[in-house]
């Protein structure tokens, strides 16, 4: 979609990064986290004997995982965005302060 905004094709080769930069979006990455963390926070708020919050961040840690499977589950992605991010998870009760901690702002 930045490519039709900007007016180049897949032939220009032009890069992502360069494409990212001159529309002024944050990179996808920083923003998957964001959305990542987004959620937890969503989950951490909920009650605790919410079904989702029980499934989520209460899982058993012996099960096999089958073939095909993801080798990085969604609450371990979570933790290592924590603590590459340096923030805690205490913060996520204050929905705005969470909010402030995984802003990524818009170059």
């Amino acid at each position: 979609m930045l490519r039709w905004f900007c007016g180049h094709t897949r032939r220009d080769r032009v890069r992502n990064e360069v494409i990212r930069d001159r529309v002024g979006v944050a990179p996808i990455e920083e923003k998957l986290t964001q959305h990542r963390l987004r959620w937890f926070g969503h989950i951490q708020r909920r009650p605790p004997e919410a079904p989702v919050r029980n499934e989520v961040l209460e899982r058993v840690n012996n099960v096999k995982r089958g073939r095909c499977r993801p080798k990085l589950t969604c609450d371990e992605s979570v933790k290592r965005d924590i603590k590459d991010w340096n923030i805690s998870k205490e913060i996520a009760l204050d929905r705005s302060a969470w909010r402030l901690a995984i802003n990524v702002p818009e170059p």
